[in-house]
C-alpha cells in the first residue's frame, strides 16, 4: 500500500484545491447536494446504530457509532462529493500558493455551505421526518439528546469544538489524497473522522442534519440553530485552514515558488478533481 510523501501530498492538495475552486456552477451545486447528503446518511446509520443499545454499555455506544459513521465521508471522497470541511482545507491551500483569488475562495464556500445543507435538510426532512427513521422512539429521544448536547454549548465552546473537528477531518482528506489505492483511500478516511466522532467534536454539515431533524418534530428552534452554525462554520474553517492547510503551507510550500496569481475564470492544465 503505497502513499504519497507529505511534500507530494500538499503539493496535489493545491492542485485539488485549484480546480475545485474552477469546477462550473452545476458541478458545485450538484456534488455539494451529494455530499450533504451521504455524511447526513452516515450520521443517519449512526442514529439507527446505537439509539437502541443499552445504557450500561457507556462510552463503548459512542465507539460504535463513530465506527459507522465515517461511511459518509468515504463516499464524499470516493463516490464523488463537494463537501465543505474538506474544501476549507483543500481551497484555502489553494489560495496560500496563490494560485487562486480571495474571491474565488469564497465564492466555493458560499456555494458549497448552501449545497450542503440542501443535501443534509433533504435526509433530515424526507428519511428522517417523512419516513419517520428519526420521528418516534428511541431514534427520536437520540436525536433530541445528540442536538441538545450541541446547541448547549457557548459561543466559544462550539468554536473551539469546530476547530478541533475539523483539524481530524482535514487530516482525513489529506490521508485519503496520500493513499494511490482504494483500501488505503478507505483507511486514511476511517480513523481520522472516527476519532472526531468519538470525542464528541462540532461539524458543520452532520449538524445541517441533525439539528434540522430535531427541528423537524417540535423541537428546539432555527434561531437557536442559527446560533450554533456561526460558530460551528467559523471552527471547522479555522481547522481546516489554519491548523492543517496552513501548517502544511509553512512546513513545505512557504519557500518554493508560487503559482501565479489567477483571477476568477482563469485556467491552468490542472486536472480538475471533484473529491
Amino acid at each position: 500500500m503505497a502513499a504519497q510523501k507529505p511534500k507530494d501530498i500538499a503539493e496535489l492538495t493545491a492542485d485539488t484545491g485549484f480546480a475545485k475552486a474552477h469546477n462550473p456552477l452545476s458541478i458545485v451545486l450538484i456534488l455539494g447536494f451529494l455530499a450533504g447528503v451521504y455524511i447526513s446518511l452516515g450520521f443517519l446509520l449512526h442514529i439507527r446504530v446505537t439509539a437502541g443499545a443499552p445504557e450500561a454499555w457507556g462510552s463503548i455506544t459512542n465507539l460504535i457509532g463513530a465506527l459507522v459513521f465515517p461511511i459518509g465521508l468515504v463516499l464524499v471522497l470516493i463516490a464523488g462529493g463537494e463537501l465543505l470541511t474538506g474544501n476549507m482545507m483543500a481551497v484555502s491551500l489553494a489560495r496560500l500558493r496563490g494560485r487562486i483569488s480571495t474571491l474565488l475562495l469564497i465564492r466555493n464556500m458560499a456555494l458549497v455551505t448552501l449545497a450542503n445543507f440542501a443535501g443534509a435538510i433533504f435526509v433530515a426532512y424526507f428519511f428522517g421526518h417523512v419516513l419517520g427513521l428519526t420521528g418516534e422512539g428511541v431514534y427520536l429521544d437520540k436525536v433530541v439528546d445528540m442536538a441538545g448536547h450541541k446547541l448547549e454549548d457557548s459561543f466559544l465552546q462550539a468554536f473551539i469544538s469546530g476547530i478541533g473537528c475539523n483539524w481530524l477531518v482535514a487530516l482525513a482528506v489529506w490521508l485519503s489524497y496520500a493513499a494511490d489505492t482504494m483500501s488505503g483511500k478507505v483507511l486514511g478516511i476511517w480513523i481520522p473522522t472516527a476519532a472526531f466522532v468519538a470525542i464528541g467534536f462540532q461539524h458543520v454539515v452532520a449538524n445541517m442534519f441533525l439539528i434540522p431533524a430535531a427541528i423537524f418534530e417540535g423541537n428546539y428552534s432555527w434561531s437557536m440553530y442559527l446560533a450554533n452554525f456561526i460558530p460551528v462554520w467559523l471552527g471547522n474553517f479555522a481547522g481546516g485552514a489554519v491548523f492543517v492547510a496552513g501548517a502544511y503551507y509553512l512546513a513545505y510550500l512557504h519557500e518554493q515558488p508560487h503559482g501565479k496569481p489567477l483571477a476568477q475564470g482563469a485556467k491552468d492544465n490542472t486536472k480538475i478533481r471533484h473529491v
